[in-house]
Parts: structure tokens; C-alpha cells; sequence
């Protein structure tokens, strides 16, 4: 009977403490898988509390950004270009998602073409010798989207920055 006990707690308390992309208090705005088998997690506080930005996978968070608090917000800026018309005007809508953490400038990008109805995501990742990184995300794994933060004014929307992708 006791070892039972141990062992339901020692498994309750190890899950209190292990990493998850996305917490019971959030909900997911935009996410998407890598070939590596990682995940690319934005998701904020159901409230409006905080923003954060998380990699890795579920059970080993790799880098997590920034601080849970509504200052988070303020740390992401947004941009974004859009031109309708569908195939016969080559339409396409660029989503930006940007932040910088000690000298790295992080870019979620989100890139829907009507040509071929195909939609690209991922991250590139700026070093601070300008040397770029860039993870793909597996094609179909995105859920959610970006395009929210064009009218929720929960992030700064920066259309003097150049569009990445």
C-alpha cells in the first residue's frame, strides 16, 4: 500500500514540473511541427495576461521567451502584407512575427499563396554575426494563424521593417 502511494506521488509531482508547449491556462495562437520532430509553439494566457513563444517538444521545452507577464507583449512586434485577387492577380498574404533575445532576432513567418493555394510557415533565426538559420515547418502541421494581431492591438504592428520568409 505505501509503495502504491509512493509511487502515485512521486508520478503526480514529477508532472508538476515537467515542461509543456502549451499550458492549461493558454490557448494556442499560431503553432506548427519541424522535420526534426520539434514544435514551434505562440500561445498566450486565455485572459490576455502574457504572450510567449516556445521550442522544443512537449516534454523538453528548448528555449522559452519571454517572461510570463503582460509586459510580454511589448517584446513581439507584427507585420504583415496582403494582396488579394486569387490566382489570376497572384494573391499572397506574409504574416511576421518578430522578437530579439540576447542579440538573436527571431522571425515566425507565415506565407499563404493563391497561385497554388499553398501555404509556407516556419522560423529564421538572425545570429549575431547576421548568419540565418532557417527551420521549415512540415507542410499542413500549422494550426491557428497570425493574422489576429493585424486588428487585436495586442502587439505593435511594425510595417517599416522588411517582410521575412
Amino acid at each position: 500500500m505505501k509503495a502504491a502511494i509512493f509511487v502515485i506521488f512521486f508520478f503526480s509531482f514529477q508532472n508538476c514540473f515537467s515542461q509543456q508547449l502549451l499550458l492549461p491556462n493558454e490557448e494556442a495562437v499560431f503553432s506548427f511541427n519541424l522535420k526534426n520532430g520539434k514544435t514551434m509553439m505562440l500561445a498566450k494566457e486565455k485572459k490576455n495576461g502574457y504572450l510567449v513563444y516556445r521550442f522544443g517538444k512537449d516534454n523538453k521545452i528548448d528555449f522559452e521567451f519571454p517572461e510570463r507577464d503582460s509586459l510580454s507583449f511589448k517584446k513581439f512586434s507584427y507585420n504583415f502584407y496582403f494582396r488579394g485577387g486569387g490566382k489570376e492577380n497572384a494573391g499572397i498574404d506574409i504574416d511576421n512575427l518578430f522578437f530579439e533575445n540576447a542579440g538573436y532576432h527571431y522571425t515566425v513567418y507565415s506565407v499563404y499563396s493563391a497561385e497554388d493555394e499553398s501555404l509556407s510557415s516556419g522560423i529564421i533565426v538572425l545570429d549575431k554575426n547576421n548568419k540565418q538559420t532557417k527551420l521549415t515547418a512540415v507542410k499542413g502541421s500549422e494550426m491557428g494563424s497570425l493574422q489576429d494581431f493585424r486588428t487585436n492591438d495586442m502587439i505593435k504592428i511594425d510595417l517599416e521593417t522588411g517582410l521575412d520568409f
